[in-house]
């Protein structure tokens, strides 16, 4: 035992005998230390029995205040501009380049635009490290030097809009075409039914071995083994979901976003960038192509080519005739069908007969409704006053036909409910959901089978037939030939919901649903209950998305609001927000709205306030260098109360 011990000790390195490299003996760290005030890289000596595994891009571990932590090599150089004595290397982790040039660049352009750190970023970029799986040798298939370079194709950079149809076998037409030329690309879609049609379609058009898919789902060794397949270069076509964006492919030519409006591509983890943002930003400083891509055009969209720094793509009118189908707006309450059953569905007199051909023509019908749950919120039956909890005042619903009125906040019953206004105890559903709907329907259309595509129910596909298939707004599944009819139910859910891109999503989610459906030639219909003068519902009517994002750009512009200004959003304890804010040096023509409380989602969670600073988009950089310098000043400091700085967040309210 005590031997062993000896010659263990005598096989150990002295540290203290270590002598720096001969060539470039110090180290540029990008340390794994979120803090604000050390948002920097550190200089450490490389230790010449680490030279040759010491390369830019590799993981090592450093001695940082005391603690063994992770970091990344930036570069080599031969001098440092540290005055002081420098710490060497703890270890080497790996020689593995994970790291890129092209990756590091863009994550701290990332970081300094959101005001965020490096360390953060580099978290989204880069999965953990898995042992075994990296000490598998590389297949050897360095399909990087196959091709010649091609010269970068502006013309690919694109607001594209799509009619309905094989829009995954269109968007892989136009990456193999870029792989083709010796370039790399990434693209990314939402959620992963869509990943699984694009993946697919991507492999039929450059070949299965020289793409790979990346989700949140893969297990780590898997997700582990295909990022090294791409950073090693084996392939040169990645599609993924959220994260895919910071894929490292070489020589990279194009990047895809499939539907950049989804809020899928909000990052929910510091700095909150958005995945079309991202993918802007790479393609910029890559030289590269960038198509943003659906059914729908955002703001967003509209201001890139606004400024031509890409250019709009829309269909002529002969493929709009080919593939639309025909689209009616229905009044919600006033143009109800005679029929009791399909006037307790809340169906209008145009859906009701569009659901009836469809189903009597042996096709299915879609049914797209906005909410979850049986009857999402009550109100007084007599006088209509809203249904609250007694306890907490939060909003009344029913889970089932036969539940008593619960709580939809802290879940307290209500059974012995009487209206503080008119004291009747009667009930009437304001909101109804999708297992109430389906309810109604299968009462309507008796004999047509009923299918829920919700929540953690998810259909991707169903079989060509007669059925009735009701969904919530991206869930709708896709139908062997295309659905005879779509019924986009309770408009006045969706536009009247309290946020700044409320007419925007629910024309998103409406053009989505459609593009599901058959061609008008084929017999397709759809019918939106909602009013049809409305901005939204027009657009939907004329299947004109891009002049819909056009106008919605203007009425930002009109209210300073972005994308046309910059906006930040700052979360936390009002002695926090007020201590950051007395630290920034805001641009002149910054103004501070608020602050006001900010909504709890708990009743465990302390008390916060949020206030908006707006300023010009020509003032962004400076607003976002200002509040990571502020909260650097709170982190030296180790001021109390976190804050949560966003950005240009979603959801605006």
């Amino acid at each position: 035992m005590s031997g062993a011990t000896g010659a263990t000790a005598r096989r150990a390195p002295d540290k203290s005998r270590r002598e720096p490299a001969a060539t470039l003996p110090v180290a540029r760290v990008a340390v794994d230390n979120p803090l604000p005030h050390l948002d920097r890289p550190f200089d450490y000596l490389v230790a010449e029995s680490q030279s040759a595994d010491c390369v830019p891009g590799c993981r090592v571990r450093v001695r940082f205040a005391g603690k063994l932590l992770d970091g990344f090599v930036l570069e080599r150089v031969e001098k440092s501009e540290h005055g002081g004595r420098l710490a060497y290397l703890e270890r080497v982790v790996s020689p593995e380049v994970v790291l890129t040039p092209e990756i590091a660049r863009l994550a701290r352009t990332v970081a300094d635009r959101w005001a965020g750190s490096l360390a953060d970023v580099l978290r989204l970029a880069i999965p953990p490290r898995h042992a075994t799986v990296e000490k598998r040798p590389a297949t050897g298939q360095d399909v990087a030097t196959k091709s010649p370079r091609a010269r970068p194709d502006k013309s690919l950079r694109q607001v594209r809009e799509m009619l309905p149809g094989n829009w995954p076998r269109e968007l892989a037409t136009l990456a193999a075409d870029v792989v083709a030329s010796g370039r790399g690309v990434v693209a990314v879609v939402p959620d992963h039914r869509d990943l699984a049609r694009l993946a697919q379609a991507l492999a039929d058009a450059v070949g299965a071995d020289a793409c790979v898919a990346l989700a949140a789902d893969l297990g780590p060794a898997e997700r582990y083994r295909r990022f090294l397949r791409i950073s090693r270069g084996e392939v040169r076509c990645v599609v993924g979901t959220r994260g895919a964006v910071w894929a490292p492919v070489d020589d990279l030519g194009l990047v895809v976003v499939w539907d950049d409006g989804d809020d899928l591509y909000a990052e929910p983890r510091a700095p909150y960038c958005h995945t079309r943002d991202v993918a802007v930003a790479r393609a910029h400083l890559a030289d590269a192509g960038c198509i943003l891509a659906g059914h729908a055009v955002t703001a967003e969209g509209a201001a890139l080519v606004e400024s031509r720094w890409a250019r709009a793509v829309a269909p002529d009118k002969s493929a709009r005739t080919r593939s639309l189908p025909a689209i009616r707006a229905a009044g919600d309450d006033v143009d109800l069908a005679r029929d009791p059953a399909a006037r307790a569905a809340r169906l209008p007199s145009l859906a009701w007969q569009a659901t009836r051909e469809a189903l009597a023509a042996d096709l299915p019908v879609l049914v797209q409704v906005p909410r979850l749950g049986y009857q999402v919120s009550l109100q007084c039956a007599q006088c209509r006053a809203a249904a609250r909890c007694a306890v907490c005042a939060g909003p009344l619903q029913r889970t089932t036909a036969d539940a008593a009125p619960a709580c939809r906040w802290c879940g307290a019953p209500a059974a012995g409910w009487k209206c503080p206004q008119c004291s009747s105890t009667s009930f009437r559903a304001v909101v109804v959901g999708a297992k109430r709907t389906a309810e109604e329907l299968g009462r309507a259309f008796p004999g047509a089978p009923v299918r829920s595509s919700v929540g953690d129910h998810v259909l991707g596909e169903v079989a060509a037939g007669r059925q009735l298939v009701v969904a919530t707004p991206g869930a709708e599944p896709v139908a062997d030939g295309g659905y005879g009819a779509a019924l986009l139910l309770d408009g006045w859910a969706l536009l009247g919901r309290d946020d700044l891109r409320a007419g925007e999503e629910a024309l998103r989610r409406w053009l989505n649903a459609a593009a599901l459906v058959r061609p008008a030639a084929a017999g397709g219909k759809v019918v939106v209950v909602a009013p049809g003068e409305l901005r939204p519902v027009q657009a939907l009517l004329r299947w004109r998305p891009g002049w819909h994002a056009a106008r919605e750009l203007e009425d930002r512009r009109a209210l300073h609001l972005p994308p046309a200004a910059r906006l930040a959003a700052v979360t936390g304890p009002p002695a926090a927000v007020s201590d950051l804010l007395a630290h920034c040096e805001l641009p002149g023509v910054a103004e501070v709205l608020g602050p006001v409380p900010s909504p709890r989602r708990s009743n465990h969670e302390e008390p916060a306030e949020r206030l908006l600073i707006r300023v010009p988009r020509r003032d962004a950089a400076q607003l976002a260098t200002t509040l990571h310098a502020a909260a650097a000043v709170r982190s030296a400091r180790k001021s109390p109360g976190a804050v949560r700085i966003e950005l240009d967040p979603v959801v605006i309210g």
